[in-house]
């Protein structure tokens, strides 16, 4: 295996740095104007992470495509870190949301719509019961509040380097030690989230029941498969356990299917017949349009429903003013119908196929001690030799210097991959020459970065 220069590395790093600012003009003339009335020039701060010294401001998207304010033309593979899976503007849900904004877009009160949505999600999901929120943050909050009221317990378990949008209690790490602490840029916790959560390694399943023997734990928050720390895959029989276990010990199993959507209509969840007692799907549910759902199991909802207080519902920490509203369960029923169809995700899936290959191949053409994986529509390289079984081993094949002039190079020769890690996401519009596209992009910039 070839190792790198850090040498060579930084300097075609520069060389990439002053071809990104001297080709767009017209962004950085926006960012010296945005950083005198937004924080940091950009209106979310993680927008800071992009790989150029500055983010291109955008004009315009359509489909897997978007044109910065300097006219350039981008294939996307970062689809707002799974916000726009569905593709930029999908024409069906554009017109359910011109259409409906005509009609009212926040009441406070039920329409047809939300009927119809959970009537799809139980058929995705095989879960009878559901509720909305605005994101899935916030249906992760929701469900785990809602678990800590039912069984009693203060304590909630997730994996180690998982991702849940930003739910206080899952920004927890294990140490080399085995202790749990803060992760690395937790801001201002509320408490020491050792005191709320339990951390253990995806895929040891002795570490997982030696966490919920205690009795204390009221639920485990899982994506189905690790996704935001490279794509770590359950092993064989993992999920059988960790439903067994949970079970067990009077835990209730969370399923965050945010991100691992991407398997499939109805998730990892379906695909591999998991039975979560609580589900969570947020961002691509409604094209971008700012919504989520939880689900809940017959179980669970009987148990919810006899803890309630009708006096005490809307002061309870669930819900919110515009949780639910019309426009997002219009785009939603729009979306699922029409959108994010198995025969989307027959033409996704095959391009992620692609994708994965033509990264592999390289890689061992240059003989790199990296790796690339790929769940349904999602595909990710790691500067690691081997897959990784749990999120420490995915988060040693990271590498923020290497991340940065390979999305850089690529930003710089139109293409964009998701800022905080390597992943690249299909959509319905997606063509064999945007993949390929990337392949011969990635191709020249490994063997830059080689010779």
């Amino acid at each position: 295996m070839r190792t790198i220069d850090r040498g060579r590395l930084q300097s075609l790093m520069q060389r990439e740095q002053k071809k990104f600012v001297d080709e767009r003009p017209k962004s950085k003339a926006l960012f010296e104007r945005a950083r005198k009335s937004l924080l940091a020039g950009v209106p979310m701060n993680w927008m800071v992470k992009w790989a150029g010294a500055f983010p291109p401001f955008v004009r315009e998207a359509q489909g897997a495509h978007f044109f910065d304010v300097d006219g350039h033309r981008y294939t996307d593979f970062c689809l707002g870190d799974t916000g726009a899976m569905t593709g930029h503007s999908p024409f069906a849900t554009v017109k359910a949301v011109e259409e409906q904004s005509r009609r009212g877009i926040t009441l406070m009160l039920p329409g047809e719509d939300s009927i119809f949505v959970a009537e799809e999600l139980q058929q995705r999901f095989h879960l009878p019961y559901w509720q909305f929120a605005l994101t899935a943050t916030d249906a992760n909050r929701f469900s785990i509040r809602l678990a800590r009221q039912i069984t009693a317990r203060p304590k909630i378990l997730v994996f180690n380097w998982c991702y849940h949008g930003t739910v206080d209690e899952s920004f927890i790490t294990l140490q080399a030690d085995g202790t749990a602490r803060a992760r690395r840029g937790n801001v201002g916790p509320p408490v020491d989230p050792s005191v709320t959560t339990k951390v253990v390694e995806f895929n040891d399943i002795a570490a997982l029941e030696r966490a919920l023997a205690p009795g204390d734990v009221a639920c485990v928050l899982a994506e189905p498969a690790m996704t935001n720390v490279g794509i770590v895959h359950p092993q064989p029989g993992y999920h059988k356990a960790l439903r067994q276990l949970t079970r067990k010990h009077g835990t209730l199993l969370i399923i965050d299917e945010t991100h691992t959507i991407c398997a499939g209509p109805g998730g990892f969840t379906r695909e591999e017949n998991l039975e979560p007692d609580m589900l969570v799907f947020g961002k691509a549910i409604g094209a971008g349009i700012p919504g989520a759902a939880y689900g809940f199991s017959q179980e669970v909802a009987d148990r919810i429903v006899a803890a309630q207080s009708l006096e005490d519902c809307d002061v309870g920490g669930i819900g919110g003013t515009l949780a639910g509203n019309a426009l997002s369960l219009a785009a939603m029923r729009t979306t699922l119908t029409k959108v994010l169809t198995k025969e989307a995700f027959d033409r996704m899936i095959p391009m992620a196929e692609r994708w994965t290959q033509g990264v592999a191949a390289a890689i061992t053409e240059f003989q790199l001690p990296w790796y690339v994986t790929r769940l349904g529509c999602r595909a990710e390289y790691l500067f690691g030799a081997n897959p990784p079984t749990n999120g420490t081993e995915a988060h040693d094949a990271m590498d923020f210097e290497f991340e940065r002039f390979m999305h850089l190079y690529a930003m710089n020769r139109g293409i964009l991959l998701t800022p905080f890690h390597n992943m690249a996401l299909m959509c319905p519009q997606t063509e064999a020459e945007d993949v390929d596209r990337h392949t011969n992009i990635f191709r020249e910039a490994v063997k830059e970065l080689v010779e």
